[in-house]
């Protein structure tokens, strides 16, 4: 049964209609409050259902996949059990695997930048999964109090059947960057919740990059409470042949003189390759001066790949400073292959100079030289498998046209 609403119609009697907005979906501590998903449940319309079936399961995690923190000094590293604060006070699961993961979590990890505390070094949490045949449930609280800055790197490697939820908790006038690098190995089956809270004066800069995995459905929120909070929402993800990505983004405008922007760039190649990206914006109706921009673009690098693409803006308040969204999805852009060609450079060179000015933008703004440069050579390979590829069709036509003219 689909997720319902009810509605007060003119005679009094009351009347249920399905879900219309992002900001009334179900949002519950309790896994029995969620149906099982179905491709009419809000939110699974293109999610591969079948795939990510044992996430459904309401069972405690088998304790499969570890964690390995890297903090610098005075980064505080913990763990907190369910309903000890901050827990709780920035994550409320919005649907049926992060719900089983809050209950079924017994101790989340908790990293802390202790309030005025600001640290260049990053924290690395390594997050690595032993068997794609075996389950797991994960809940990580990320807590900048206020006046700090620091910035926290999630890496995932390894096969998991995994569910997560990441809480993060900025205090007012603190500043973090979260940066989570999907790197799994090609059997993973992975969901996460992002979810975030952004106090006065504070900012978020939190990017997804994801590149491994069978299924990644990994979807961040974030939650502009006080005024004049600021969020950057930034993604890139590069699907290959039966990889299946989803980021569904929800930004949530609730203090006044808030700004967000939204950026996602994702390439696709090879038969079965898929993407979805889902940008919600909601601007509250006392979220006056709001400021919100958010993209998306796609760059289709062979047949056989999809890319689907949802902007929606959901605006309550008249008095904002602007709101806008964009979306686009299409192959080379012919103009600037010829323009390299011209000049003497190989179509496959030519290729991957036009894919890295595509990414770039993304990839320049992690800030973090060792990522960078992990995310270029994960890049490197993965064009590497498209060059090989086109190769191969370019032999394979080679060799047809000689047989016709034989």
């Amino acid at each position: 049964m689909t997720t319902t609403t009810p509605t007060i119609v003119p005679n009094n009697a009351t009347k249920f209609v399905p879900v219309q907005t992002r900001s009334e979906r179900l949002a519950s501590f309790e896994p029995t409050d969620f149906e099982v998903p179905t491709a009419a449940t809000p939110g699974w319309r293109y999610s591969p259902i079948a795939k990510l079936k044992e996430l459904f399961r309401n069972e405690p995690g088998d304790g499969s996949v570890s964690y390995d923190v890297d903090a610098p000094e005075g980064i505080l590293v913990s763990t907190l059990g369910a309903g000890v604060a901050p827990r709780g006070t920035g994550f409320v699961p919005e649907d049926l695997p992060a719900a089983i993961a809050s209950k079924h979590v017994t101790e989340a990890l908790y990293v802390k930048v202790p309030r005025e505390v600001e640290r260049d070094e990053p924290v690395r949490v390594k997050i690595q999964g032993s068997s794609a045949d075996q389950r797991d449930l994960g809940h990580l609280v990320l807590h900048a109090e206020s006046h700090s800055r620091a910035t926290i790197i999630l890496e995932y490697s390894g096969s998991a059947t995994y569910a997560e939820n990441v809480e993060i908790i900025v205090d007012d006038e603190a500043d973090l960057k979260v940066i989570a690098f999907h790197e799994w190995e090609d059997d993973t089956i992975h969901a996460g919740n992002h979810q975030a809270i952004v106090g006065r004066d504070g900012k978020l800069d939190h990017s997804l990059i994801t590149f491994g995995g069978e299924v990644v459905r990994v979807n961040p929120t974030l939650h502009l409470n006080g005024n004049g909070a600021d969020g950057e929402a930034r993604g890139l993800y590069y699907a290959d042949a039966g990889q299946f990505f989803e980021h569904q983004v929800f930004v949530d405008h609730a203090g006044e003189r808030t700004h967000t922007d939204v950026n996602y760039k994702g390439a696709l190649q090879g038969a079965g390759a898929r993407t979805v990206w889902i940008g919600d914006v909601l601007i509250r109706q006392g979220a006056v001066g709001t400021d919100s921009y958010e993209q998306n673009r796609n760059l289709v690098l062979s047949d056989g790949a999809r890319a689907d693409s949802v902007p929606n803006l959901e605006i309550e308040c008249g008095d904002i400073e602007g709101a806008g969204h964009a979306s686009a999805t299409g192959r080379f852009d012919e103009e600037q292959l010829f323009y390299l060609m011209a000049r003497g450079i190989d179509e496959l060179a030519a290729r991957r100079l036009v894919v890295h000015g595509f990414l770039n933008e993304i990839v320049q703004r992690l800030g973090d030289a060792e990522l960078i440069e992990r995310v270029e050579a994960t890049l490197e390979r993965e064009l590497a498998i498209a060059d090989e590829a086109i190769a191969a069709i370019a032999a394979r036509e080679a060799e047809e046209a000689q047989e016709e003219r034989a």
